[in-house]
């Protein structure tokens, strides 16, 4: 059973909209999409019927019957889906409170055993874009050459994408790109990605996973944890990792995701401050 208190659950359930039986705005299939995503679970299983067949009676009672990383692993991802959904100004989720936002956040992350950075704050999206960002080359940063060579060409695909507001294009770039820095630099300072707490282990073994099997959410979290990249950053590339998913056509009709220049601006701003943090720290 996780360790979540009765105070902490309400908190939870107020950001997840579960008063009303549903989670968030995920539909039954995508419900079960995402929760197997992140942590390997199908929710339909009938040993999560224990309070009812709602979405929200079966999250009730997985926080219940699992243990505190798994719960843990999954608040987080559902509290960064939802900010992510804020953030591409869904109306479901505009009225989020974004210190309630940060107290989950904190709860998700003690039940992971995460080394957590109270004394830093989070920017909202409008301060994040008002940032004034240093556009540094990709070449400024130490990793392969030839992946190097790569990922300036697609910095000046963004570029004429942003133009010509090829929104869509912007996003999954954008994501490629901190994709293949992250993976870059992960193979350069290998021990320091390894040795993290928050690395990705095999379930079997319990070996830390090899880098072509990590996710983008993966190099992220633990980019933060090493110190490579700032708490802003951290979250906000999260939301960019959201967007990219929509690569796949069906998810992004099913979930009504129709990026505009805001959300292109958005991912540009997210890729230009991991750059700047990546040049700063992990030289």
């Amino acid at each position: 059973m996780a360790n979540i208190s009765n105070i902490e659950k309400l908190k939870l359930e107020k950001i997840l909209g579960m008063d009303s039986g549903y989670v968030a705005d995920f539909s039954n299939s995508s419900f079960q999409r995402f929760i197997n995503e992140s942590i390997k679970l199908d929710i339909y299983n009938t040993k999560f019927d224990k309070y009812g067949t709602s979405k929200a009676n079966r999250l009730r009672a997985l926080w219940e019957m699992e243990f505190d990383i798994k719960v843990g692993k999954l608040n987080e991802d559902l509290l960064n889906y939802c900010v992510a959904q804020r953030t591409l100004e869904n109306t479901l989720f505009r009225n989020l409170n974004q210190k309630l936002i940060d107290e989950c956040l904190l709860i998700a992350q003690n039940l992971q055993g995460k080394k957590v950075k109270q004394a830093e704050t989070i920017a909202t999206i409008d301060d994040f874009l008002k940032k004034e960002v240093d556009e540094i080359s990709i070449s400024s940063i130490t990793i392969d050459s030839t992946v190097i060579e790569i990922l300036e060409k697609r910095v000046v695909e963004v570029k004429q994408c942003l133009k010509i507001g090829a929104s869509l294009s912007v996003v999954f770039l954008c994501g490629s790109i901190l994709e293949g820095l992250l993976l870059g630099i992960a193979t350069k300072r290998s021990k320091e990605f390894n040795q993290s707490s928050v690395s990705p282990k095999d379930k079997t073994t319990e070996k830390v996973k090899q880098f072509h099997e990590w996710t983008l959410s993966n190099f992220i979290d633990v980019a933060y944890d090493i110190g490579f990249l700032g708490l802003d950053v951290k979250k906000y590339s999260h939301s960019l990792r959201d967007f990219r998913n929509y690569i796949h056509p069906y998810q992004q009709m099913s979930s009504g995701f129709n990026p505009d220049l805001h959300t292109a601006k958005i991912s540009w701003q997210v890729l230009k401050a991991a750059i700047q943090d990546l040049y700063e720290k992990a030289r």
